[in-house]
């Protein structure tokens, strides 16, 4: 974050808890209350408790946490990621932060005017039309309708939707409500600016007008921006800083490629370095250590897309053999085999002792996703002298890109740098 002086902070989050009852739904009629009562009466599960998690109580009266003790502040002009995985908290956050519902416990401050933007439709009233839902929500915001006239031709013409602005909300898609939304955000001047998931829905254009908006407002107006978003490109382009939630909890609050890689190694299904001891030890070889690391960068860095990646295979052949290779498979997250790989036919060939070779993939070559690599070490061609499936897993992530880029998985699962020339 920026430095500055106390007065520079906007947005101050201080032991902030949430606590929300499991089972609780709202007042219910009389004889929904007697149909609780008749099958708890009778061991069967209460028909008006919500149902939760596998492992979690659905019992009446125990409560679940939310949000414990996460701290943090924002000050003006910066533009804070808050990422996470589904169930971390990040949704309660920013209920809380919009002031749609209160902490149990801790404060939160916020100086200036709040604008958000949490789900599509958010704020909009289906039977009125866009151009009435724009003086709606800037009446809401405590403007008057001069104010929100002289923004009116600018949130049209940014919205893109300029020939169904008189149409009722109702018969919007997703994607222009969004695009409407994000307009009326955008534009009425907040001082602190909301968004969750605005990328979510929209295409290349909508992502760029989005993404250079918010840039914008940040820079050039000195607004604040809390941004949420599962996109990992879009949060290390646009944000200075980030917070990870786990849990409830802030995991990591700092630098953007520090919370990103965080977020990313904590992939419990992620493994891109193993150390074998003598878990594949015998008369012929002995297996000691697989790993991927980027090029450049500690071993325990994320994968980035637009990294040169290296793997690193450590072996020990104790009897040597004509013709023997190690080969690699590759397969993505749903099972497919993607191609296979190995050092057969190169120079690196394996010898009597100890091996440790190095095999690049060029920078940009896999593209966003989860992969597993299984191993095979042939002998003669024909052989298995050893076979391990699933030997290593990793994650390849989102990379930094300009503003204005599409922020998103490409289609594939390679992204390969072509070689172009003009022709005569």
């Amino acid at each position: 974050m920026n430095m500055g002086s106390e007065r520079d902070v906007v947005v101050r989050v201080e032991d902030v808890h949430k606590r929300y009852r499991l089972g609780t739904i709202g007042r219910t009629a009389l004889a929904d209350e007697i149909k609780g009562l008749f099958a708890r009466s009778l061991g069967r599960p209460d028909p008006r408790v919500q149902l939760t998690a596998p492992g979690e109580s659905q019992r009446q009266g125990e409560y679940f946490w939310s949000l414990r003790g996460v701290n943090f502040e924002v000050r003006r002009g910066d533009i804070l990621g808050i990422i996470g995985r589904n169930g971390a908290g990040k949704s309660t956050l920013l209920k809380l932060l919009s002031r749609i519902s209160h902490p149990t416990q801790g404060t939160i401050s916020m100086r200036g005017k709040v604008t958000s933007l949490l789900e599509v439709g958010t704020g909009f009233h289906p039977e009125l039309s866009g151009r009435e839902n724009i003086f709606l929500n800037g009446t809401i915001m405590g403007m008057r309708k001069a104010e929100v006239a002289r923004h009116l031709d600018e949130i049209i013409a940014f919205s893109g939707i300029e020939h169904h602005i008189d149409t009722p909300i109702k018969r919007y898609s997703s994607g222009m409500k969004v695009r409407l939304g994000f307009a009326v955000a955008a534009h009425l001047d907040p001082d602190i600016l909301i968004l969750d998931e605005v990328l979510a829905v929209g295409d290349a254009e909508f992502q760029k007008k989005c993404l250079g908006k918010m840039k914008e407002v940040s820079s050039k107006e000195g607004r604040t921006v809390l941004f949420v978003s599962h996109n990992m490109a879009a949060v290390k382009s646009l944000c200075q800083s980030a917070i990870l939630l786990e849990k409830g909890e802030v995991r990591y609050n700092g630098d953007t490629a520090g919370a990103v890689n965080f977020y990313m190694k904590g992939d419990a299904d992620a493994d891109n370095y193993r150390h074998f001891g003598d878990a594949y030890d015998n008369a012929e070889f002995r297996l000691i250590e697989c790993r991927l690391s980027a090029v450049g960068k500690d071993t325990d860095a994320a994968l980035d897309e637009y990294d040169e990646v290296e793997l690193h295979v450590k072996v020990e052949i104790k009897r040597l053999a004509d013709r023997r290779k190690v080969n690699f498979t590759l397969t993505d997250e749903e099972g497919i085999q993607l191609f296979s790989f190995s050092n057969g036919r190169s120079g690196a060939q394996l010898v009597h002792g100890s091996n440790h070779l190095i095999c690049t993939f060029p920078k940009g070559f896999l593209n966003i996703g989860t992969y597993h690599l299984s191993i095979l070490l042939i002998e003669d061609s024909a052989r298995a002298v050893f076979q391990e499936e699933d030997i290593l897993s990793f994650h390849i992530q989102e990379g930094t890109r300009p503003v204005g880029a599409w922020m998103g998985k490409e289609p594939g699962f390679i992204k390969p740098q072509f070689q172009w020339r003009r022709g005569i």
